[in-house]
């Protein structure tokens, strides 16, 4: 089984610190750095751009796992590359092309990712699973941090297990939406090796990060 790694939400940190938040992330063993980007348009809500990406970036040595939760996509994937995304991840509904936008991302040297939203079928995708990096499971609809998990999603990871079984390819499988200390742990049984979590690992215990961090791993 794949180590199971954490992707903090920076959407939860303190957007007026968020270069000492990132530090306080890296410091308690997160394993990459979640970016949600959102454009007020494919989502109903407005985050950052590559400037912000590329001023925390330069202060950072894990990777930027970067969803990009903007349409049309397919023109801004050089901006964040160029900003300092190590992962790309897009929606198909956001691309005229979704071929097109996975070559973009490959020719940029970035590993691709491919989100799909809680309606959105496995089989939208299944012609692409052997070109990508990272396939992200969203257990929320997306656009605000703090919303319920949503715990039917998880049949989409146990059939992405068993394509990656008949089919001898590998991903890795993020969730992301309402993680806490209790779905984790269904999440990872379910065959996630990548959780994207926000308000528990700021918030929990104090806000004590390395412990949240621990916590969201062990089984």
């Amino acid at each position: 089984m794949k180590k199971i790694q954490i992707s903090p939400s920076i959407l939860s940190a303190d957007f007026s610190q968020l270069g000492a938040e990132i530090k306080r992330l890296e410091a308690g063993g997160a394993d990459m750095i979640h970016v949600d980007v959102m454009d007020g348009h494919f989502v109903p809500n407005l985050t950052i751009g590559p400037p912000v990406i590329k001023a925390l970036k330069k202060n950072c040595s894990i990777k930027f796992d970067v969803h990009l939760m903007i349409s049309p996509v397919h023109k801004y994937i050089e901006a964040y590359s160029d900003a300092g995304a190590d992962i790309i991840t897009i929606h198909p509904e956001a691309t005229e092309n979704l071929q097109a936008s996975i070559s973009k991302i490959k020719e940029l040297k970035k590993k691709v990712g491919i989100s799909l939203n809680p309606e959105t079928k496995v089989d939208v995708i299944n012609d692409y699973l052997n070109q990508v990096d990272l396939i992200l499971i969203m257990s929320v609809n997306p656009g605000f941090g703090g919303q319920k998990f949503m715990p039917e999603v998880l049949d989409k990871i146990k059939e992405l297990k068993k394509i990656q079984k008949e089919q001898n390819i590998d991903f890795d499988i993020e969730i992301d939406g309402g993680i806490n200390f209790e779905n984790s742990k269904i999440a990872i049984e379910a065959g996630a090796n990548i959780l994207v979590s926000g308000t528990t690992i700021f918030k929990s215990n104090n806000g004590d990060i390395k412990r949240n961090i621990d916590l969201l791993k062990s089984k």
